[in-house]
């Protein structure tokens, strides 16, 4: 609907599709896409009184709203939901009006602006830098990208999804590493971990830096310049120009990774998206495991003795070594250089396998590279004689049995590596009386009968039989008993045992049934001997049978009993010997018996679906977001809740019906504060209940920037030291350290040099001294290692110095004179201050630090 202002034509558009919406004066809530093209008719308020002749919209509308005489509401300016999400009239009045009175209203009018995709994600910085080393598993993050999106993040506009859009160098179409779509997480990939090599660099030695180790390498590879110091040889400074560009990989990187962030989670094709690279240098890795070590045992040599060395990445790294098993003795031990050595002897009868963990630490004793297990391997020699496992073998065999029937093993044991050929054993038969019948397989020790045996000839033999190694012998005493034929079957006292009952919980190992049967062949005799087996009715295996020597049997629980997988079993119980029967007799019924077990239910607590509940999000996770589902059943069926207890830090909240736990309103995660935690989840019944410990790791975003640990220092006039500073950063890797240190000016400072010393600390060195005592407000910068920073105010004091080593102010420069009692206050006060403040000067490697 046009309107004519003061001659102007404006010319208003309204919803396609949609008509002309009106309807009375009262309370109204309207959405609006955000970015809908202005002006816009909103809607037409209708007042009940005829001779209403206007309408008024009264308080701050910031421009965005307007109405006309004849109700039309209008938007005048586009809305922007990430700038306000809820546009609400509450301090302003729409009215009617006859003239200038009002004769209906006020009302309020609610607008909700509906997010459009019109965002597109953005990195937080264009260019990353990654350092990995050597060897990384694969799937370990070493380097991370982080977007944000303006959209609302509860829609899929500002559901971000990470990619990889390509790798260069990428020679051989493989990549060597891969993105977290989710988390953004950088890693290798199976390719990068067993292909990824570093350039050849100067490697620094224990104890020395960088320009040492060049030189060294630098005489080690060119010819001697004679008198020409290194600094003014063109050749050295050209080398140490590619190494430093080396050692920078903004200059000079190994890959770079060109990454994609999409927001609707990368599902859509009209999804908006921000591009980064990922600069990364690919570091030799030193510390590489030196096992598997093999050492044969009982070593004769000087001990200690060196079988291993490991060489940290860090060459002031000190090394120390434990015992991953807990062990009475632990032989080994490591140098200050890396040496593994050996303290005694090994004997591989004692331990066969030793593992080692070796760790790499810091002065402090904060590990330095990740732990080593070193497997140590004693191999065999040959010192262990073979080992008859009786005293006295005894075989039964039947008579009439046929020629080459088997008589059994000799068993023989030999202390020394089965895999090697000090525990190749050989058999030799050496005496048998009464008469030879017998023969013994010279590999594997089995006897056998040469002829058929008959109890009227002998009931009994003895051998001698000679066991061999490469470098011993023994002897085993054997004897053989021939016993009666097996023509007798064993047979059941009862048949059948009838019917039994059990409740699902009966504990295992319990004794359901004792059975019982008899054989009438010779007892003490494989013939006479009765075993008892489960043929049918077992699928499950939940029953076994367990035997004696007396002919009775015993049904037991083996497996745990369930009335909703099987509420009855019917069970064959067979006796048998072990001897085979004579030819032509068979077994029957007598020999078998039946018994029915029925299953009774009880009432069992919830189940749930995984043991294991582990969860690992970010930390910037938002309110209302589903961490994790649990899921859990009752065996009976019946309906049953969750609850969720150990909950210290009051983040979470679970819905009792379905399982689903969310972050509650306003709760903030934060690693900073805890790492990760723990709290359990009971799933309950009307009667029982169970639990399931939940794990949650917190991934770490850039939420803090590295700050000062001290903000004041003084220098000594007469003899001025670099101040170390100190920073700290909450964040874990790689959001932490290493720190970039610089001057906030921009520019190099006539007074002052800022230098690094480690990831974590710099060296601020005093250039020009002052010519009177002076304090410094120095802006320094402070930028963790994705490139996040403030810039914080360091004081320092410029001033002489006493012996004692702290600022004093010369005497006579206070104008007037004091009295004695005001001087007396003054000294007392000057004491108590030197006391509190005093400050002492340690000079460690020619830097001073300052301590209160």
């Amino acid at each position: 609907q046009p309107l004519i202002d003061k001659g102007l034509i404006t010319v208003y558009l309204c919803a396609a599709g949609k008509g002309l919406e009106k309807g009375p004066l009262e309370n109204k809530v309207l959405d609006v896409p955000e970015g809908t093209p202005v002006p816009y008719a909103l809607y037409q308020f209708q007042s009940s009184h005829l001779e209403v002749d206007g309408f008024r919209l009264t308080g701050a509308t910031e421009g965005k709203i307007s109405i006309s005489e004849d109700g039309w509401l209008y938007l005048e300016q586009t809305l922007d939901w990430a700038h306000t999400q809820t546009h609400t009239l509450e301090t302003h009045t729409v009215e009617a009006l006859v003239g200038s009175e009002p004769v209906e209203g006020p009302v309020i009018i609610t607008i909700n602006v509906l997010d459009v995709n019109n965002h597109a994600p953005s990195f937080n910085q264009t260019d990353y830098i990654g350092i990995v080393k050597e060897r990384t598993p694969a799937g370990v993050p070493f380097a991370r990208v982080f977007a944000t999106d303006l959209d609302d993040p509860e829609s899929p506009n500002a559901h971000l999804s990470y990619t990889l859009v390509s790798q260069i160098p990428n020679r051989d179409n493989t990549l060597f590493f891969q993105i977290n779509s989710n988390t953004g997480e950088i890693s290798t990939t199976a390719e990068g971990e067993r292909l990824l090599k570093a350039r050849e660099s100067v490697i620094h030695s224990r104890g020395g830096d960088f320009s040492d180790s060049l030189k060294k390498r630098f005489d080690d590879y060119c010819t001697p310049t004679g008198d020409i110091p290194y600094e003014l040889n063109p050749f050295y400074s050209c080398v140490q120009r590619a190494e430093s560009r080396r050692l920078n990989p903004l200059e000079d990187p190994d890959f770079t990774l060109i990454v994609r962030v999409e927001d609707m989670g990368g599902e859509s094709v009209n999804a908006l998206n921000g591009n980064a690279r990922v600069k990364i240098v690919v570091q030799e890795n030193l510390w590489v495991n030196p096992g598997p070590i093999n050492l044969r045992e009982q070593l004769k040599g000087i001990y200690p003795m060196p079988i291993g060395k490991v060489q940290s990445n860090d060459p002031s790294a000190f090394y120390r070594l434990v015992q991953k098993e807990r062990e009475l003795t632990f032989p080994f031990n490591v140098t200050e250089e890396g040496d593994i050595l050996l303290t005694e002897e090994l004997d591989r009868e004692d331990k066969a396998m030793y593992i080692l963990v070796v760790f790499a630490e810091d002065s402090y004793g904060n590990q330095v590279d990740p732990p080593l297990e070193v497997q140590v391997v004693v191999d065999d020699v040959n010192d262990n004689a073979p080992i008859c496992e009786e005293e006295l073998s005894v075989f039964e065999v039947q008579e009439n049995e046929p020629t080459g029937s088997p008589v059994g093993h000799l068993m023989v044991h030999d202390a020394d590596d089965d895999n090697t050929p000090n525990a190749l054993l050989s058999y030799s038969l050496v005496t048998q009386t009464p008469s030879s019948v017998f023969t013994i397989d010279g590999i594997s020790g089995r006897i056998q009968a040469k002829q058929m045996l008959q109890r009227r000839d002998a009931t009994e033999y003895h051998l001698t039989v000679r066991v061999n190694d490469p470098g011993f012998s023994t002897e085993c005493k054997v004897l053989i008993k021939v016993i009666d034929i097996n023509n007798e079957l064993p047979i059941f006292e009862i048949n059948d045992y009838g019917s039994h009952n059990l409740s699902e919980d009966t504990a295992l190992g319990h004794t359901l049934l004792t059975v019982k049967a008899t054989d009438a062949d010779d007892p003490g005799t494989g013939s006479s001997r009765i075993e008892f087996h489960i043929t049918a009715g077992n699928e499950d295996g939940v029953f076994a049978m367990e035997t004696d020597d007396n002919g009775e049997g015993r049904l037991v629980v083996a497996k745990p009993l369930n009335y909703e997988t099987a509420s009855s079993y019917k069970l064959q119980i067979d006796a048998r010997n072990p001897e085979p029967l004579v030819s032509g007799l068979e077994y029957g019924a007598e020999s078998s018996a039946v018994v029915s077990v029925a299953i009774s239910d009880v009432d069992e607590a919830p189940v749930f679906d995984m043991d294991i509940l582990d969860v690992t999000v970010p930390e910037d996770t938002k309110e209302g977001a589903t961490l994790l589902k649990i899921d859990a059943k009752d065996p009976e069926g019946k309906e049953i809740l969750f609850k969720m207890e150990g909950d210290t830090k009051g983040w979470l909240e679970i819905d009792p019906a379905t399982g689903e736990i969310k972050i509650k309103n306003k709760a903030v995660l934060d690693r900073e504060t805890v790492e990760a935690f723990h709290f359990t989840v009971v799933a309950f019944e009307k009667e029982l209940s169970s639990e399931r410990e939940v794990s949650v790791r917190l991934l770490d975003v850039n939420d803090n920037v590295p700050k000062l640990t001290e903000n004041q220092a003084f220098i000594c006039v007469k003899k001025p030291q670099p101040i170390v500073l100190t920073a700290l950063d909450a964040d874990a890797d790689p959001f932490g350290a290493p720190f970039t240190f610089s001057l906030a000016q921009g520019k190099k400072s006539p007074n002052w040099d800022l230098s690094a010393v480690d990831g974590t600390s710099a060296k601020l060195t005093l250039k020009k001294s002052p010519t009177e005592d002076k304090t410094f407000l120095i802006p320094i910068n402070i930028k963790d290692n994705a490139g996040m920073g403030i810039t914080q105010k360091f004081e320092v004091r410029v001033c002489n110095c006493t012996e004692l080593g702290y600022c004093f102010t010369e005497p006579g420069v206070h104008a007037g004179v004091l009295g004695m009692p005001t001087t007396i206050g003054i000294l007392a006060l000057l004491f108590t201050g030197v006391v509190a403040m005093h400050c002492t000067l340690r000079e460690e490697g020619g830097v001073v630090q300052s301590r209160n």
